[in-house]
């Protein structure tokens, strides 16, 4: 049944562009797009204010960061949700349409994304892959072990439900990288791309305003490279560069300061470990001596609550930054304030 609403909400943006014609404040009804994913062709009239779409909270505060006053910039994906699960629906479908950008982190991130690109196509909304042009990673190999291991013990499972699978294909996709981890925003080096992306985008939708993106971009860019400064200071002499956490979000990160993520279970943070990768997950504890296990917000920490209890550890949170929470909210937190507390959890836990 999701699938067939998602398709409507489709439908319904086509007959949203159609019916808008050249009402949608651009010059240009055709686009294309550089390296950085940024729009070429398509210029904003110079008294306009951009109105610009995001996917979720971290491109969010990176486009915020960047286009300042100059543009109306708001989230498609509520605080608190969990982004992986998240659909758009034909109101979200319609505000698509009625934007000037839309703007998004790419990598396999967002699963709806390539409908909403196939039904703008030729239109004027200008579309920003965020990660564009960054050197993207693959899952790690815990997460294809585990994976192949229930492919093969669930075999005749996925026979016998060969309808179901067809009758919720899109629901499954929602959820599937590809194999790739489009989680490029834990690295602040690579934060720092997305964000120059996002100013180059910017000024080529609105080249008036060119200097002031870039004079707002090099400003939280420079936030970013203290930020990165800060974790490289903070985790070069831990005693230990290996740590567990629930979801394999954090590669990138990991690569960048010389650590080892090593992750209950895959990409997606609703993916259930196999019992074999379970076992595997609390043997590696106990020979490392782990007395911290990872969890993250948005989601349940009963897994690694579970192995934590097994191995006599605590479970604390590593937070993704998928979305803020209430808490978040509350203590007025943004991504470079929760990323520093990510830093101080990791140098907690691998200092024990």
């Amino acid at each position: 049944m999701k699938f067939r609403i998602h398709h409507l909400a489709i439908l319904s943006l086509s007959a949203l562009l159609i019916a808008a014609g050249c009402g949608n404040n651009a010059v240009n009804s055709s686009t294309t797009t550089n390296a950085s994913g940024a729009a070429e062709a398509t210029v904003l009239p110079e008294s306009s204010k951009l109105n610009i779409k995001v996917s979720f909270y971290p491109i969010y505060e990176f486009t915020k960061n960047v286009a300042g006053d100059l543009a109306d910039v708001e989230a498609l994906i509520p605080a608190g949700i969990e982004p992986h699960d998240w659909e758009p629906t034909a109101k979200d479908m319609a505000e698509i349409s009625d934007a000037d950008m839309l703007i998004y982190n790419g990598a396999g991130m967002e699963g709806w994304v390539d409908q909403v690109l196939e039904s703008v196509s030729g239109t004027p909304l200008i579309t920003v892959e965020a990660s564009k042009g960054l050197d993207i990673i693959e899952g790690t190999e815990e997460e294809e072990a585990d994976h192949h291991h229930e492919e093969g013990e669930h075999a005749h499972e996925e026979e016998e439900h060969a309808h179901e699978e067809g009758e919720h294909a899109h629901e499954e996709h929602s959820h599937d990288h590809g194999g790739l981890d489009p989680h490029v925003w834990l690295n602040p080096t690579l934060a720092i791309q997305e964000v120059r992306n996002i100013e180059a985008a910017l000024a080529a939708a609105a080249p008036e305003h060119a200097e002031d993106f870039k004079t707002n971009a090099d400003a939280y860019v420079a936030k970013l490279e203290q930020l990165d400064q800060e974790f490289k200071d903070g985790l070069k002499d831990t005693k230990r560069k290996d740590f567990i956490t629930q979801h394999a979000a954090f590669g990138y990160l990991a690569k960048q300061y010389g650590l080892t993520q090593v992750p209950i279970a895959g990409l997606s943070p609703e993916q259930e470990p196999s019992a074999a990768n379970m076992s595997k997950i609390v043997e590696f504890a106990k020979e490392h001596k782990v007395k911290t296990i990872f969890f993250e917000t948005l989601v349940s920490s009963s897994v690694a609550d579970t192995i934590a209890k097994e191995i006599g550890a605590k479970a604390a949170v590593l937070n993704p930054i998928e979305g803020l929470t209430e808490e978040d909210r509350s203590q007025n937190l943004d991504y470079l304030g929760i990323m520093r507390q990510n830093l101080e959890a990791l140098k907690s836990a691998l200092n024990e």
